[in-house]
């Protein structure tokens, strides 16, 4: 065996190593995949449970968040009306105005009797 025959038998040797190592590699890569499928099924399967009951419970949280909201627009209404009511009643000519020009007009009568006896 000449020196050819080495070379090749270390050439060889050298792509058996080489081709030993990519399967080793791919057979960890394969398995770390498997796992990883693994952990993202689990992941799926805790975290589905908990997407459901965060709905159910926004749903359970927006019932009494839209009786307040029916509560304030009724409150805003009457407030509406008071303050329309009010506004009628100490406008110009209103019976606000009315009762204060007599009162003022029956407290000066009042005043100028007290003073003629």
């Amino acid at each position: 065996m000449g020196p050819g025959g080495i070379a090749t038998i270390i050439a060889s040797v050298s792509l058996l190593v080489i081709a030993v190592a990519i399967g080793y590699a791919v057979i960890r890569l394969s398995r770390l995949i498997d796992e990883a499928k693994v952990s993202l099924k689990v992941f799926t399967d805790e975290t589905t449970p908990l997407i459901k009951e965060s709905t159910r419970t926004v749903e359970l949280v927006n019932g009494p968040l839209e009786s307040i909201n029916k509560i304030t627009k009724n409150v805003e209404s009457v407030s509406d009306k008071i303050a329309g009511a009010t506004g009628d009643f100490v406008s110009k000519g209103g019976p606000a105005v009315k009762a204060l020009g007599f009162l003022a007009s029956a407290a000066s009568a009042s005043k100028k009797r007290g003073k003629k006896k």
